[in-house]
């Protein structure tokens, strides 16, 4: 059997025992041997009775593995019921050869951390942006036709990852009706038909060269699985969806939307190493947490040996305090920890959502003006988009579960071509003409912080590490005053328009200087821009 390098290997095998409770009786351990004697171990999964057995029937277990190198695997089956010869001591092999397609994911290989640990590679190197959109109930309410859609107009709006939750959680009860991925809070049961009958939108996310983003343990509210489930059980449902679902390329959001501080934060370390083990050795899909908003958690978990980047949710405010939150708290403070992590703003403004503090709904220039914040307060790795037609995902307009305070929300095909999204197709192209994984925050560049005042007049600045590129990001136009010597050398700049992709004429910089000194740039109009300054020497 042949297998593409990055793809995904799948076997099956039928219990020769009829267990009681098979998600919690047996565990089924698969170890690949690779060409060069690298040993994997993948968990198997119990995939429920056969398709014509009844409930005392034995049942169908199922391990994916995704090779990371080209050559013979060979492969055992260790199971914790020795005499069940269904499952124990079984093997095979398979001959994993070069991917010859276009799919970036199987190209270029598994995500991981770049050589600074500041953003984003795939195995060969390249770089990788993240562009996310919160689709969180797309996997669970979506049709096959829909979701592929979907997935094929944000891959051609330049998304690179999609996220979405993987069980009932607050934002999906009476929407699913009886469906349900487990029951119970304690020796739980588990459905595996409600996986099964998902799998393939989750397959599909990435047959469109996209990254699946699943949140593993939505944890809100107190029927949420990350509150109510015990820490075993939610170790235990944890673990069988990544074993499902792991061969996948996908990131993992181990908690979504909680509250992880204080003496909650001892429980998730506890999670998400009886999940993902006590060593980043052998583990080959990224991991994080999504926390509730205006939380940082960075420096509860930075050290945790499961843990690989920072996200955070600046959320869904307009007050002066929740903007400083975001350009003068800890996403700009405390981005520069030990060891080194990429930081990710996983939930900035949604387009259209009402905001918490003024009676209005916010649009896409608050989008693009907290998704530009967020990308150079910090290294920038990646940002996330989010709108309500899209996360809640109606066929018809509905008050969508757990959240009536949003209104009425449309059906989801009115969230794919909105305004806020084109800005973020935009925002992509726009650090791809430079070498964005070498931007650094650079406030210095600033003779001036007009934020310093009245927060939405706040300028971000940015330069690249070899001080030939700088950045600063102007939300209501108007002047900015640079200090010239923290510029790079003979500067010339051009103005970006953000809302329409469009670039002015490259000028030197001193063309630009008002009257009113030296280092004073005024730009087109009173909208937000993006001010390019380049050095004018040659390299």
């Amino acid at each position: 059997m042949d297998i593409a390098i990055w793809t995904v290997f799948e076997t099956a095998l039928e219990s020769e025992t009829a267990y009681e409770n098979p998600f919690w009786d047996v565990d089924l351990l698969v170890r690949f041997t690779g060409p060069e004697g690298q040993v994997k171990e993948i968990d198997a999964f119990w995939d429920g009775v056969p398709a014509d057995g009844d409930s005392d029937a034995p049942s169908r277990w199922v391990v994916r593995f995704s090779p990371d190198a080209v050559g013979q695997w060979r492969w055992e089956t260790i199971c914790s019921d020795r005499g069940n010869a269904g499952l124990h001591d079984h093997r095979g092999e398979f001959t994993c050869v070069p991917y010859e397609g276009e799919n970036p994911l199987y190209r270029y290989g598994a995500l991981t951390l770049s050589e600074d640990r500041r953003s984003f590679t795939w195995a060969d190197g390249s770089h990788f942006f993240w562009l996310a959109d919160t689709a969180w109930n797309g996997v669970l309410r979506s049709g096959e036709e829909d979701w592929a859609r979907y997935l094929a107009v944000r891959r051609d709006q330049g998304f690179s990852v999609v996220q979405f939750v993987s069980t009932q959680w607050r934002g999906a009860s009476e929407a699913l009706g009886g469906d349900r991925a487990f029951t119970g809070t304690e020796r739980i049961t588990v459905f595996p038909e409600f996986f099964r009958s998902r799998e393939a939108r989750v397959a599909a996310i990435n047959e469109v060269g996209l990254v699946a983003a699943p949140i593993i343990l939505w944890a809100v509210w107190e029927s949420d699985p990350g509150l109510a489930l015990t820490e075993a059980d939610a170790v235990r449902l944890a673990r069988y969806i990544v074993a499902r679902w792991g061969a996948y390329h996908v990131i993992w959001f181990l908690g979504g939307d909680g509250n992880y501080l204080d003496e909650r934060a001892e429980r998730w370390c506890h999670i998400g190493r009886g999940v993902f083990g006590e060593s980043r050795e052998g583990r080959d899909r990224l991991v994080t947490m999504h926390p509730g908003g205006q939380t940082w958690i960075g420096e509860l978990f930075r050290q945790e040996p499961w843990y690989d980047f920072i996200g955070y949710q600046s959320g869904h405010g307009s007050s002066e305090e929740h903007l400083r939150w975001l350009i003068e708290g800890p996403p700009a403070m405390q981005w520069d920890g030990d060891p080194v992590l990429p930081v990710v703003n996983l939930e900035p403004n949604y387009e259209g959502h009402p905001s918490y503090h003024v009676d209005r709904r916010f649009t896409d220039y608050e989008v693009r003006r907290a998704a530009y914040w967020s990308l150079l307060l910090t290294p920038p790795a990646g940002v996330s988009y989010g709108t309500n037609p899209i996360w809640v995902w109606p066929e018809v307009p509905e008050l969508p579960d757990g959240h009536p305070n949003i209104g009425l929300v449309e059906p989801w095909e009115q969230g794919l071509l909105l305004p806020g999204i084109r800005s973020m197709t935009i925002l992509r192209a726009f650090f791809e003409v430079m070498p964005w994984w070498t931007l650094q925050p650079a406030p210095e560049l600033l003779a001036a912080q007009p934020g310093a005042a009245d927060p939405t007049d706040f300028i971000a600045a940015a330069k690249t590490q070899d001080g030939r590129q700088a950045i600063a990001y102007l939300p209501k136009g108007g002047l900015v005053r640079f200090n010239l010597d923290r510029l790079p050398p003979s500067p010339v700049m051009r103005w970006f328009d953000p809302r329409a992709g469009r670039w002015t004429d490259l000028r030197p910089l001193a063309e630009a200087v008002n009257g009113d000194g030296a280092g004073s740039v005024i730009a087109p109009d009173q909208q937000d821009w993006l001010l390019l300054v380049e050095s004018g020497e040659s390299a």
